[in-house]
């Protein structure tokens, strides 16, 4: 089905751990996603007693040799000099149809040498949440790793309540993560930090390699990168909930979907995460946070640059300011598609800060509102006007905003730029209690709401009358105010 490869075993061992998976139970497939396995380049698909073998780790899919990775990382500004894959094992990876080479990993799969004293599982919840918002993602254009299979255990894991069991398989373009590299440096030794960071480079940035110094050509192509995605991120209300070092991955994609969520009410103070007291990961301070973890990339790289001493880390220290700029930079084109204005608007700015603080003042839910917008850009009819009002309960000045938005705004006459609008306003989110109700029903057995859900979050520009009832936002009674990572 897939021919396997391990590049990543001929880095030093330090690095990585064989280790095979611990069976378990009672395998049954809950998906599987057969158009990325096709990208992959599977041909021939087994049946589906076969595929949850294999992606629940009962028996091994032929040719993988699985490994669990080491890495440390920052959690919540706290250095752990040694973290790793304590409940993951990469199989190994494929070369896809665009020649590109891809992790393929389980989850949940059971103990590693990294687990200190965890049992190795994962609950259903945040197996089927993963498989929902990483596909999303894709779907909308967003940088991340995917999903291929979800398999239930027929076991039973142990959180605060006993809960069912799963294993996740995910694809990414690799699981090298800034805490990979804290990892190697932690240790000391320049050989495997260099043996890592050449690497990275020439499975990711190989253009870096012909740079004057490659290591500071590493650390600005992958804090671009970082800029590009968060500012994805912000552009949809997405919040990941757990930044951490360790969460942080060096090819430029969303990982480690724990406790994430989508904004509703707008609000750039939101926190979803039920352990982060403290705000740290808030929406509004992801941009923020990214800088400050390539900040910490940047420390593990310096003992490799050209130059050394304080040179190297005034070299350093440029490229981690220039994150600001360079985020800006990406967040104004996002907001120029959004609004519908001009790709080089130089409005495009205040008006998002105009609107911005009228959905925080109104409590407008943010996917809402856009998805509104974007129809009154095509209209510009009394209808669609009256329905975004209807959105607001500050009605005058979400007005006074609209005034000077139509005014820069150029959509409505030109179908290029409203295509871009819709693209960049998905009608559908993975919204937080339509998630909350597909894991409440799959608890009981039920795995019918997850696939509706997750067929209409894949075409997240529907507009018929089942997408548009899933895509409504929570009723006070429906909201979904804490997410749980489920280690």
């Amino acid at each position: 089905m897939l021919t396997f490869e391990h590049d990543y075993k001929t880095l030093p061992e330090p690095l990585w751990a064989a280790c095979q998976p611990t069976p378990v139970e009672t395998p049954t497939l809950i998906a599987f996603n057969q158009t990325l396995a096709h990208t992959l380049g599977a041909d021939d698909i087994p049946d589906d007693d076969t595929l949850a073998q294999w992606f629940a780790g009962n028996t091994l899919p032929p040719g993988a040799d699985p490994v669990t990775l080491g890495y440390a990382g920052h959690q919540f500004g706290n250095f752990v000099p040694q973290l790793g894959d304590g409940r993951a094992l990469l199989l190994g990876e494929v070369i896809d149809r665009q020649g590109k080479r891809r992790d393929i990993q389980l989850k949940g799969s059971g103990r590693t040498p990294f687990s200190r004293g965890g049992d190795g599982r994962s609950p259903l919840g945040p197996v089927l949440r993963e498989y929902l918002v990483s596909e999303f993602m894709a779907a909308i254009g967003v940088p991340t790793t995917r999903a291929l299979a979800a398999v239930a255990s027929g076991e039973q894991v142990r959180r605060q309540l006993l809960e069912p069991g799963a294993v996740f398989t995910r694809v990414a373009s690799s699981h090298v993560r800034v805490g990979t590299f804290q990892f190697a440096a932690a240790r000391r030794d320049e050989q495997i930090l260099k043996a890592l960071a050449d690497y990275v480079i020439k499975r990711h940035y190989p253009e870096a390699a012909s740079a004057a110094d490659p290591y500071l050509a590493l650390l600005e192509a992958v804090a671009a990168r970082q800029a590009a995605l968060i500012a994805r991120w912000m552009s949809v209300g997405f919040i990941h909930g757990v930044m951490n070092t360790d969460n942080t991955s060096v090819a430029g994609e969303t990982i480690d979907y724990g406790p994430c969520a989508f904004m509703e009410q707008f609000d750039p103070r939101k926190v979803f995460s039920s352990i982060d007291q403290g705000g740290r990961y808030a929406f509004e301070n992801q941009p923020g946070i990214a800088q400050w973890n390539l900040a910490r990339f940047a420390e593990t790289l310096l003992p490799l640059m050209k130059v050394q001493g304080d040179e190297a880390v005034e070299q350093a220290t440029e490229v981690i300011q220039r994150f600001s700029d360079v985020f800006a930079a990406e967040q104004r084109t996002l907001q120029a598609d959004k609004l519908g204005l001009t790709a080089n608007s130089e409005q495009a700015s205040d008006l998002m800060a105009g609107l911005e603080n009228q959905m925080a003042r109104g409590g407008m839910d943010m996917t809402a509102t856009f998805d509104a917008l974007t129809q009154y850009a095509a209209s510009l009819d009394a209808q669609h006007h009256d329905a975004l009002l209807s959105l607001t309960s500050q009605p005058d000045g979400l007005t006074t905003w609209l005034e000077t938005w139509q005014a820069e705004m150029v959509a409505g006459k030109d179908s290029a730029r409203l295509d871009a609008m819709r693209r960049a306003n998905p009608i559908i989110i993975p919204r937080n209690h339509r998630v909350q109700e597909a894991i409440e029903a799959a608890y009981k057995g039920n795995y019918a709401p997850f696939h509706t859900l997750l067929e209409v979050v894949t075409n997240p520009y529907d507009g018929s009358t089942e997408a548009r009832r899933l895509a409504a936002p929570a009723t006070s009674s429906e909201q979904v105010l804490r997410t749980f990572c489920g280690t």
